[in-house]
């Protein structure tokens, strides 16, 4: 009996929004909500940019093998972190060092996923199941997340470390990641980013890091409120899921990821523009884009002017689109041309890695799924209004029939959404 393709459901979606709702620095006075979807997608940002610096010279196939860890590794720590939910890292770090303490938590956690992660496929469970029982990750995939994580933590504690002035923990929090910080400065990039310049990589970093002011829904009430920065992971982690469901080749689902986390980037430039406002007319539609455009390169590709950066700010175009198509159009790129193509060619003749592709349109059922379920949870939190309900008809009613390459029916995992 052949294996069922990896499936996508319900519970699995829940789960990876939970995020939204996990506070961070619960113990300290902070000025803004600080959430865990938040950090995680500034941490996954980070890894990109290591990822992409520290692997220029592998060759292909282990440069590619190396991104797919970045992702997975991060989507597996975010798992488990859902799961031990306010445990302070002082005391899990104390577990750690304890291997049968380790041990006993870490099954108790991935007793608490299985039934939801499984259905994604043996693969991607078991590597989850061998990534949690060994403590830390020595490779260079495992010291790119560290730095990330490190330098997430360490830029939102620069949020809240002058509001609390009598707070005796703060020098020896901030000591601690200085020292942590300091311990990853041999990957190329990482001087730069925690350098907190406003040019160059540190400028791109926490360019990326304020989306997490920037709240989504902005005039309707939410619980809970999510922020663009969050958002982005969320259909980041959804893509990536989707992707193994069709059967995406390795490039194809790491595009996936990455044009998912930054899809919202112009956003930090143009605030958030709500659908009916942008698609109201087409030529407000063209004016919206042409300054998204126009901004991108002024106030973010001019940030990565060095020669060292050039691959990086070709990737971000790559995901962010240009005049000739949008971070929602199917593209691949042959014999160096970038070609717009529709869901099954692209699935049939480019699933490959060297044509690099990249699923638009399977990007923007990822963005909807993601509105619906911050739509559905603030229903069921008891929020009810015009917008959210509407908002949820809308996206049920668009993707009734929506079969993504025959292999993923969209308008039945809605409706288990009851």
């Amino acid at each position: 009996m052949h294996e069922q393709y990896p499936s996508v459901r319900k519970g699995l979606l829940q789960l990876i929004f939970s995020g939204s709702f996990m506070k961070r620095w619960n113990d300290k006075l902070r000025p803004v909500e600080l959430v865990e979807v938040d950090k995680q997608a500034h941490k996954m940002f980070v890894a990109y940019i290591l990822y992409l610096l520290n692997s220029r010279d592998m060759p292909a196939d282990d440069r590619l093998r190396l991104g797919e860890e970045v992702i997975q590794g991060g989507i597996y720590e975010y798992l488990y972190r859902l799961v031990i939910t306010d445990i302070k890292p002082p005391i899990f770090y104390r577990i750690k060092s304890n291997p049968e303490h380790y041990q006993q938590l870490t099954e108790w956690v991935l007793e608490q996923l299985q039934p939801r992660v499984q259905p994604l496929g043996a693969h991607f469970w078991q590597g989850l199941c061998a990534y949690l029982q060994k403590p830390d990750d020595t490779g260079l995939a495992g010291k790119i997340l560290s730095a990330a994580h490190i330098f997430a933590s360490s830029w939102e504690f620069g949020l809240i470390k002058g509001v609390n002035p009598g707070d005796d923990e703060l020098k020896d929090i901030e000591a601690n990641f200085e020292e942590l910080l300091k311990e990853h400065f041999d990957l190329t990039g990482m001087r730069e980013i925690a350098g907190g310049s406003r040019n160059g990589l540190g400028g791109l970093v926490n360019l990326c890091g304020r989306l997490r002011f920037q709240k989504r829904w902005s005039q309707t009430p939410r619980i809970p409120e999510t922020s663009v920065l969050g958002h982005m992971f969320i259909v980041a982690c959804l893509a990536y899921f989707f992707s193994l469901s069709v059967g995406a080749c390795s490039s194809r689902r790491q595009n996936n990821f990455y044009a998912g986390l930054i899809h919202d980037l112009p956003e930090l430039l143009t605030r958030d523009i709500i659908s009916p406002v942008k698609q109201s007319v087409q030529r407000i539609k063209d004016l919206i884009r042409e300054y998204e455009q126009r901004e991108l390169e002024q106030r973010v590709f001019s940030l990565l002017d060095e020669p060292g950066y050039s691959e990086l700010t070709a990737r971000l175009r790559y995901y962010l689109g240009d005049q000739d198509y949008s971070e929602f159009d199917n593209t691949v790129v042959d014999k160096g041309r970038v070609l717009s193509l529709d869901a099954d060619e692209l699935h049939q003749n480019y699933n490959r890695d060297e044509f690099d592709p990249r699923d638009g349109h399977l990007l923007k059922v990822c963005d909807n799924l993601a509105a619906f379920i911050e739509a559905y949870t603030a229903t069921r939190n008891g929020i009810t209004n015009e917008q959210l309900q509407q908002a949820q008809w809308k996206i049920r009613n668009r993707y009734q029939r929506e079969n993504l390459l025959g292999r993923l029916h969209i308008g039945a995992l809605l409706a288990d959404f009851d």
